[in-house]
């Protein structure tokens, strides 16, 4: 039987935003790999893995293939950038 993702969005509609920032993250570390399209990988289950998820026309990030500390440093930042976010908010109140 299938885990169940741990993962739940407590706002649902943050989905698209959460992507959006992950691949602007992904590519202002260098992580986009340019001139690819979703088409060449082959796989019909690319799309559900992100391998043909193509960043503000410049490139593809190649999820699959990618290195454990990359995807942490993504990780990472995304977090970092939410909790700056939040603090930000915060000090408006």
């Amino acid at each position: 039987m299938p885990r169940r993702s741990r993962n739940i969005k407590v706002v649902p509609e943050s989905k698209q935003a959460l992507e959006q920032m992950k691949y602007e993250i992904a590519a202002e570390l260098g992580l986009v790999t340019p001139g690819m399209s979703g088409a060449d990988h082959g796989s019909e289950f690319a799309g559900e893995l992100g391998a043909g998820t193509a960043v503000a026309g410049a490139g593809q990030v190649q999820w699959p293939n990618l290195a454990t500390r990359d995807a942490g440093a993504v990780g990472g930042t995304i977090t970092r950038r939410l909790i700056q976010q939040a603090e930000q908010l915060l000090g408006r109140l």
